[in-house]
């Protein structure tokens, strides 16, 4: 199974990302860490979750500071440990077609949300953060491993994900992000 292409690697990653609900991201203040689990929904491998933006690990990469993340499979034995882990960044999603496009999928994935509207209130981004006073963020990942004990103990591989100029870069930097095709 190790011979597996590198896209045999990435759409088993999407779909474990995909199949679970709770990302833990990492972030660090000095040398102090932080691990914060969320609710997630996923759009390929861009992950979007609410959260305070007074919350610890909001404020912590609010300057772009890098993030771990880390989803992985309920396991009652060492060999059926498998998950994702990931680096990147974490940044607001400012209201658009982005925006709606994760609140329509977070909605979904957890339709239980309704019911902490009454009934018959309208249910929209809007409505939702201001309720929880909540900020739609979502995690943008550049580096991906999958990794799964039940092909050998302590087996991991990077997940290709691809690239694409970002607009700094368009103008002569040297930097790359996931390509949007990636994310769907």
């Amino acid at each position: 199974m190790e011979s597996l292409e590198r896209t045999g690697w990435k759409r088993l990653a999407e779909d474990l990302i995909r199949s679970q609900t709770t990302v833990t991201l990492a972030t660090a203040k000095g040398d102090v860490p932080w691990a914060a689990p969320v609710y997630y929904v996923n759009l390929g491998f861009f992950l979007y979750f609410f959260s305070s933006p007074e919350s610890r690990h909001i404020q912590e990469s609010a300057s772009g500071a890098p993030v771990a993340a880390a989803i992985y499979c309920p396991a009652s034995a060492w060999q059926d440990i498998r998950g994702v882990q990931m680096s990147g960044r974490i940044a607001p999603v400012p209201l658009g077609p982005q925006a709606l496009r994760a609140f329509a999928a977070y909605m979904r994935k957890y339709p239980f949300t309704a019911h902490f509207f009454e009934a018959g209130q309208r249910i929209d981004l809007g409505s939702l953060t201001k309720r929880f006073r909540v900020r739609l963020y979502r995690f943008e990942p550049d580096l991906v491993y999958y990794l799964d004990n039940s092909i050998r103990f302590g087996f991991r591989e990077e997940v290709p994900l691809q690239r694409r100029p970002t607009r700094r870069n368009r103008r002569g930097g040297l930097g790359t992000r996931p390509d949007k095709d990636s994310a769907t």
